[in-house]
């Protein structure tokens, strides 16, 4: 039995790995089950699987939380609060896995500790990597953790790599990466159309069930931007080595071009379960509850070049990663006051990716050698954006 610790468990992620957990249950036991706000379906996954410990990091939840456990049969689960709980769940001596499932930068300590004790690491968290890549990957070289991609397409890149592969490496005979993206909800609208986008209408991906973040990620293709920062650093890529292409179909998930002509591609519905079944069951394969792929169903697949006009944000994903740096922390955390913006209808679709730009141009870019430097690049460039906005 392998003690698995999820960080996220209430978001779309932790959902589907805890769906996966309870499909392989002679396989897995619950260490952790940590979440943000959520404590209602918080308290109905530890009355199912009954784990260690439940973190949530404010205190007063944590104690609403308590309260409702210690009068259920799931009394035994300890329930914690803070920060550093997350930091104590993911490198605990007795977790095998951890899987790292938290939005956005609150999640890059909890996976950076997860990596320095050695841990087996599900890392659907891309932001962690972005905002510290080179810290990141040298914790999970130097304390000989296995870092293995949640995300669908780095997944499937993962599993297009040469035999025996394992993140980090520069792997030989490879001509380039192609991450393919949906589109978004927008691939077809006009661009014209673009400033007047609802938030309800952001959020309704047309293949992926995702949280709300995520979701106009995608919408304004940001996410293909984080994804593509992340894969510079999963395999040790340079930008120029790193394709994107539209692909509305959402089936083949990432290709792998080799220089003898062969092209690799990972195929399968768009189902989150699959990668996370392949991560957890690594370098084995188990059930995941999705059903094979219908080729006569999925008999179209189609391919086009993205529009870097109609979604600047790639474009700037890819500037900050030629600029490497801070740069790429810099547009995350403005990306990240931006869509929440966006959200609370604070500003328009259109001024996601002009607050970025803005806050981009008004920053130092300098070199990240420490998580301190990190959390203070982080820090002031959300100060910048959040004072960006106000103007808008």
């Amino acid at each position: 039995m392998k003690l698995v610790s999820v960080l996220g468990s209430t978001g779309s992620i932790g959902v589907s790995t805890l769906d996966v957990l309870r499909r392989n249950k002679e396989s897995y036991d619950l260490f952790a089950l940590t979440a943000n706000r959520n404590i209602e379906r918080l308290l109905e996954q530890c009355l199912e699987f009954k784990p260690r410990y439940a973190v949530v990091p404010d205190a007063d939840l944590a104690e609403t939380l308590e309260q409702k456990i210690s009068h259920s049969e799931a009394s035994a689960t300890k329930v914690l609060s803070g920060m550093e709980s997350l930091e104590f769940v993911a490198k605990h001596r007795d977790v095998d896995i951890v899987v790292a499932a938290i939005v956005g930068a609150a999640g890059l300590l909890s996976t950076l500790a997860a990596a320095e004790a050695g841990k087996k690491l599900l890392l659907a968290n891309k932001e962690a990597l972005v905002i510290s890549g080179d810290l990141l990957m040298s914790a999970v070289k130097n304390n000989n953790a296995t870092l293995l991609p949640l995300d669908s397409e780095h997944n499937a890149l993962f599993q297009c790599m040469p035999a025996g592969y394992r993140s980090g490496q520069s792997a030989e005979g490879i001509r380039k990466l192609i991450l393919t993206a949906s589109g978004g909800p927008f691939l077809n609208l006009a661009q014209a159309e673009l400033e007047h986008v609802s938030v309800e209408q952001a959020c309704a991906h047309p293949n992926w069930s995702m949280g709300r973040k995520i979701s106009v990620d995608s919408a304004t293709m940001m996410n293909k931007g984080l994804e593509l920062i992340e894969a510079s650093y999963l395999f040790d890529m340079s930008a120029d080595l790193i394709e994107v292409l539209v692909h509305p179909q959402s089936v083949v998930h990432s290709m792998v071009d080799y220089v003898d002509g062969s092209v690799l591609a990972q195929l399968g519905n768009p189902d989150m379960r699959t990668p996370i079944a392949h991560a957890l069951s690594w370098p084995k394969r188990q059930e995941s509850g999705v059903s094979a792929l219908d080729f006569m169903l999925n008999n179209q697949l189609s391919f086009e070049a993205p529009n870097y006009e109609k979604f600047p944000c790639l474009r700037l994903a890819y500037e900050a990663l030629i600029e490497k740096g801070s740069a790429p922390a810099i547009l995350n955390a403005a990306n990240e006051v931006a869509v929440d913006g966006f959200l609370n209808k604070k500003i328009r679709f259109t001024d996601i990716p002009k607050l970025i730009e803005k806050t981009l141009q008004s920053s130092t870019i300098e070199k990240v050698d420490s998580i301190d430097t990190v959390l203070r690049v982080d820090r002031l460039a959300r100060d910048v954006a959040l004072r960006y906005m106000e103007q808008i």
